[in-house]
């Protein structure tokens, strides 16, 4: 079973020619609300690859739909919490390059007590998974006790923040970075080259396995001597929001059912590529006969 510590936002978000610049009024050509956050999109996109996973959470009883949603779509949802407290919420604006800029508001993600957390962990038994991102608190006390109860923790460190660095990462047993947490983590340049990406992050990592992905450049598994790379396919991106969290969920639905790292990596990038073709971050998580016939048409 993949345990998933993670966000559920509600997500404003707003279509507009270019960001809004620093002191600009400026016209949304297109407004919608949507279930989102990293945690509720990585759920959404295990369950929707046919993965099994429970979703550990919170969200203002006034957003029940939120969890309503997740349910239908198979997450198992007996331990998320309807606090009283305002939900996690985005506000996210979309380029007519179907690039995203967002501005997060963290609510009832932030502030889970080590009591709740610790007896959560107590469900799990050796040899589960927990999922974690970066948009939730308590991530220094949830990684150790989830290892010491024989957990394997898969961590996306998103969105990168400097404390990151301060986290047990030798303790996690897979690690998702994108070019910009990877170079921000290595406190290197952006525009550093994959392989100089890959080499820092194994040297400061040690034996964890990693993913890397880099949008149109494709994506990386790197795990002690083993490496595999498969290129992005060629699509028009309308929407990347959630993109990266379809990814993660397609890879790690995949390696419950027993697939390789490079089998793991060709269906993520399919699914991904499934995804920027739609607005919306929950909305754009497509289903895995959706994956199963690109797959098939790209001969992957």
């Amino acid at each position: 079973m993949i345990y998933n510590y993670g966000s559920i936002n509600i997500d404003y978000i707003y279509h507009v020619p270019y960001f809004v610049r620093p002191g600009e009024t400026q016209r949304c050509d297109g407004h919608s609300v949507g279930l989102g956050g990293k945690g509720a999109n990585q759920s959404l996109s295990i369950a929707c690859a046919n993965g099994l996973v429970s979703h550990w959470g919170r969200v203002s009883s006034k957003d029940a739909w939120a969890v309503e949603e997740l349910k239908r779509a198979g997450v198992n949802v007996c331990d998320i919490e309807l606090t009283q407290q305002p939900s996690g919420h985005a506000v996210v604006q979309i380029d007519e390059q179907g690039e995203n800029s967002i501005i997060l508001f963290p609510g009832v993600n932030h502030g889970a007590e080590k009591e709740r957390l610790a007896f959560l962990l107590s469900k799990v038994k050796s040899g589960d998974t927990l999922l974690v991102q970066n948009e939730c608190d308590g991530l220094g006390y949830i990684i150790p006790l989830a290892v010491s109860h024989g957990c394997n923790v898969i961590f996306n460190p998103a969105p990168m923040t400097a404390d990151v660095s301060e986290l047990p990462l030798d303790q996690c047993k897979l690690l998702f970075f994108n070019r910009t947490e990877a170079a921000s983590l290595l406190e290197i340049p952006i525009e550093s080259s994959a392989s100089d990406l890959l080499r820092k992050l194994r040297n400061k990592l040690g034996s964890a396995e990693i993913v890397l992905t880099l949008g149109s450049e494709g994506a990386w598994y790197l795990y002690n001597s083993e490496t595999y790379f498969q290129a992005a396919l060629p699509v028009r991106a309308i929407d990347t929001t959630a993109a990266g969290d379809t990814f993660v969920g397609y890879f790690l639905a995949a390696r419950q059912a027993g697939a390789e790292p490079f089998e793991c990596l060709k269906r993520a990038t399919a699914a991904a590529a499934l995804a920027v073709q739609y607005r919306g971050a929950a909305s754009s998580i497509p289903k895995a006969e959706e994956v199963d016939r690109l797959m098939r048409q790209e001969g992957m």
